[in-house]
């Protein structure tokens, strides 16, 4: 007997709408609430240049548009195949009051009367609290309604995808010898269908190891050396794929994933400043998570100097790949005589939206802080000659309505795992220092 679907109201947070503004659309046959706080919280996000304002407006819109002459305060319909929407209101006199319970004056305890309302007079429908924000999540679960995070874009094979680089052991001594004097060797059945488009693998036998990656075009194992990035010796073997990846033509799409001091950030821009010739600018940037909960704009001084402190980070690896050079050596003089032509930059992400990023090398550092959308909009900008790095740690996220499941850096690995233009490198060793490591294992 064919089982038969609940029929559900979802009350969306405005938590949810700043992240996807196409949300309203997500949810099938069901219906979908959004309480008129939220319309209030978002009215304070239109304005700005940053992700979530572009979200605020577009919803907005789609509001306005579903909305017609009538209005939203009573039921609409999404579209063939969707449910309803409308905008609703806390009623009063409550069972129980999140107000009441919580204290007044937060839009979120308004939020959680919304949903209350229609909890206590809906005898057919499931009334589902759908947020970003764990505590509201925790706040609704406390007062008996069902709450949970929007799941679109959330990545749920998460160990599968942060897999450590695959190790082949038993194989002959010939297969090895072979692909150290041939460069490459057909695959043969050698991975044993674990088949991946630019999957990195160490070959082992009891002797010796060799280091290749899989060319799926022509089928082959292909010998990876170390090479050196402007300077930059790669460390262990995860530091050589890094490199052999970020100097291939063929790969134009690049997701360096590791702990603390693993090299991403360093090695992602040796290897851009090794290829400078190839592209007409490089461009550093990072997602600007506010410090302490203030926006950009309570920093003094003009853009530069608002987006400075963000990008120190990035200015540390730019130095110690200097410092390896005299003052008088050639590529001294090349890596300052970039900075002062300003082909190569650091910028904050807020500036690249509305851009056509033509024959230039992007590097995106800290990409675990970008939502799925970002990391979407960020790789449409790519013209032809692009070449993109995001570089981040899954497990290490700053913003508060992103966790190692829903960040755009593990969104965009899911959804790009076994195209022949990406690559995906986990490095697993940090190289910082001995202390670093140390913390990265004990704390």
């Amino acid at each position: 007997m064919t089982k038969l679907k609940i029929s559900k109201v979802f009350v969306l947070d405005t938590s949810v709408l700043l992240f996807d503004h196409n949300a309203i659309n997500n949810f099938e046959e069901h219906d979908v609430i959004i309480p008129i706080t939220v319309l209030e919280e978002l009215d304070n996000f239109k304005t700005g240049s940053e992700t979530k304002n572009f979200e605020a407006r577009s919803i907005v819109r789609m509001l306005d548009e579903l909305s017609g002459a009538e209005g939203l305060n009573t039921w609409k319909s999404l579209g063939k195949k969707k449910g309803r929407i409308k905008i609703a209101a806390a009623q009063k006199n409550l069972k129980t009051d999140a107000e009441v319970v919580f204290g007044s004056g937060k839009n979120d305890h308004i939020i959680l009367n919304v949903a209350l309302s229609f909890h206590e007079k809906s005898k057919t429908k499931q009334i589902v609290l759908v947020t970003k924000d764990i505590n509201l999540r925790l706040k609704a679960k406390a007062l008996g309604l069902i709450s949970e995070d929007y799941l679109t874009g959330k990545v749920e094979n998460l160990d599968e995808l942060s897999e450590n680089t695959p190790e082949l052991h038993n194989l002959s001594a010939e297969l090895i010898r072979n692909l150290y004097q041939f460069k490459s060797i057909p695959e043969n059945g050698i991975l044993n269908g674990n088949k991946i488009a630019n999957g990195y693998y160490i070959l082992n036998n009891c002797k010796e190891s060799a280091l290749a990656r899989y060319d799926v075009e022509t089928d082959t194992l292909e010998r990876v050396d170390k090479s050196y990035a402007y300077g930059i010796k790669p460390k262990n073997s995860g530091q050589t794929f890094a490199i052999d990846a970020l100097l291939n033509d063929k790969i134009k799409l690049i997701a360096l994933e590791g702990v603390a001091g693993s090299g991403k950030t360093l090695l992602a821009l040796a290897a851009a400043l090794e290829q400078k010739a190839k592209f007409d600018e490089i461009i550093l940037s990072r997602p600007i998570v506010p410090l302490s909960n203030k926006e950009i704009g309570f920093l003094p001084g003009d853009a530069n100097d608002k987006i400075s402190p963000y990008m120190q980070p990035l200015w540390d690896n730019l130095k110690l790949i200097k410092g390896q050079f005299k003052q008088n050596e050639r590529k001294h003089k090349a890596l300052e005589n970039l900075q002062n032509t300003g082909e190569l930059t650091l910028t904050a992400l807020t500036f690249i939206r509305g851009r056509s990023l033509s024959n230039v090398i992007f590097i995106i550092d800290e990409a675990q802080n970008l939502t799925p959308h970002e990391i979407k909009t960020i790789i449409t900008r790519a013209g032809e000659g692009t070449k993109i790095i995001f570089t981040g740690d899954i497990y290490q996220i700053d913003s508060p309505y992103l966790d190692a499941h829903s960040n755009g850096l593990s969104y965009l690995i899911d959804k790009f795992k076994g195209e022949k233009i990406f690559a995906h490198i986990k490095l697993e060793k940090g190289e910082r220092s001995e202390l670093a490591n140390l913390a990265n294992d004990l704390l």
